[in-house]
């Protein structure tokens, strides 16, 4: 049975507007702990570049513990994945976020007694990357079984809208909390909210069925190997690991930017952020709209090339306010491939497979964001411009993907 074949049928005669999207049980309580954890994550992120670097004074350490609080988490994705299919996703999302939240406490902890070494730092950054991919993929896995097919498009538009409204809330926060308060707070108010989270999806209930296979080890296997056999999901991976290269490089060059080039401080990278959360979440309302169904790949190229003529203003940018303009734009124009992008890997994958294949095509998709993290600490080493230069061409290769990898139709 195709995966097309096993997806939920349109209703077309069936309300598909917003309301009738949290009129389903169980999904305004997801959606409120998916909120909290992203909030979360979204002041982690900003709020962890800005204290490495007024900690530690180094574009370098920044990238590498970015990179580590990142990449080895997508290594155990296939067996996250397995988990999430056997056991259900409840209880493991919400033990990534307890773990989350234990771990940059510790961090900041550390931190406030001058007792965290890089190597500490590190090594704690990447244990606590391992359980990642149970939140990652968990939530995200849950919408498809939680909602029907018919509001598909309506309940991506609204996951990837509380992605940007995330940043809205968390980015300014994290950035106005390490200029008031000190980067140690920013980090125990994110490890507040990943707690908070987790009290939240003890509420949640999973809809899905448990399904095992065999062993864990071959579960993990059998959901790999079915996404690099499936060339959607190959295609998809591909397209988001070079968008996310350029995105990552970005979390890292445009706060050296910000601090060094144009002489901001930590409140403006927030506001910045929360600038892109703006757009970003008004655009993903009204794309939430649109019809995508056979348009997928066409929407995606569109999109990644607005994307990358947007991002070429940060290597000129004389001034926040063009940062600022530059990123707005980036966030607008993206929104139509997040839509598309999200809609087309539900349609064509297996929904018994959802846990595995969401948490290894996650993992392939995001892992651009580590690498590019990664790689912006030695290239702003050598050149800022040449950094933000570099994202913008590793997004434009991005563009070439989905015509050239993905089928136009579902594979049998």
């Amino acid at each position: 049975m195709s995966p097309s074949a096993a997806s939920p049928q349109l209703e077309t005669d069936q309300p598909s507007g917003y309301r009738a999207l949290l009129g389903v049980r169980g999904f305004s309580r997801l959606v409120v702990s998916l909120l909290l954890g992203r909030v979360a994550g979204q002041m982690l992120t900003v709020g962890f570049v800005l204290f490495v670097l007024s900690r530690y004074h180094s574009p370098q350490l920044a990238g590498t513990a970015t990179f580590l609080l990142l990449f080895p988490g997508l290594l155990v994705s296939p067996i996250a994945g397995a988990l999430l299919d056997r056991y259900g996703r409840t209880r493991l999302i919400t033990l990534d976020y307890l773990v989350s939240a234990i771990s940059i406490l510790l961090i900041a902890a550390l931190s406030a007694v001058h007792s965290l070494a890089p190597p500490l730092l590190l090594g704690i950054c990447g244990v606590s990357s391992l359980t990642l991919p149970l939140s990652a993929a968990g939530v995200r896995s849950m919408f498809p079984t939680v909602v029907p097919g018919y509001l598909w498009e309506r309940a991506n538009a609204l996951d990837n809208s509380s992605h940007v409204l995330a940043s809205v809330i968390g980015a300014p926060l994290a950035g106005l909390l390490v200029g008031l308060a000190g980067a140690e707070w920013a980090l125990a108010a994110a490890a507040s909210l990943f707690a908070c989270a987790a009290i939240a999806m003890l509420s949640v209930t999973d809809p899905s069925v448990r399904r095992r296979e065999g062993g864990i080890f071959g579960e993990a296997w059998s959901g790999l190997t079915y996404v690099v056999r499936n060339r959607t999901l190959t295609g998809l991976a591909l397209t988001f690991f070079a968008t996310g290269i350029g995105w990552g490089c970005l979390a890292i060059a445009v706060p050296v930017l910000v601090l060094g080039r144009l002489h901001g401080g930590p409140a403006t990278v927030g506001y910045l952020w929360g600038a892109v959360g703006v757009a970003g979440f008004i655009a993903t309302l009204l794309a939430g709209r649109l019809e995508t169904r056979g348009r997928e790949r066409q929407l995606m190229v569109i999109s990644i090339v607005a994307m990358a003529v947007a991002m070429s203003l940060l290597p000129v940018a004389g001034s926040v306010l063009v940062v600022a303009a530059a990123l707005v734009a980036v966030a607008i124009v993206e929104t139509p491939f997040d839509i598309a992008f999200l809609t087309l890997r539900q349609r064509r994958t297996d929904p018994s497979r959802f846990g595995r294949v969401f948490a290894v095509s996650m993992s392939l998709n995001v892992a651009g964001t580590p690498v590019g993290a990664a790689l912006a600490g030695p290239l702003i080493a050598w050149s800022l411009t040449g950094a933000l230069w570099a994202a913008v061409a590793v997004t434009l290769v991005g563009a070439l993907v989905p015509m050239l990898v993905i089928p136009a139709e579902a594979e049998s």
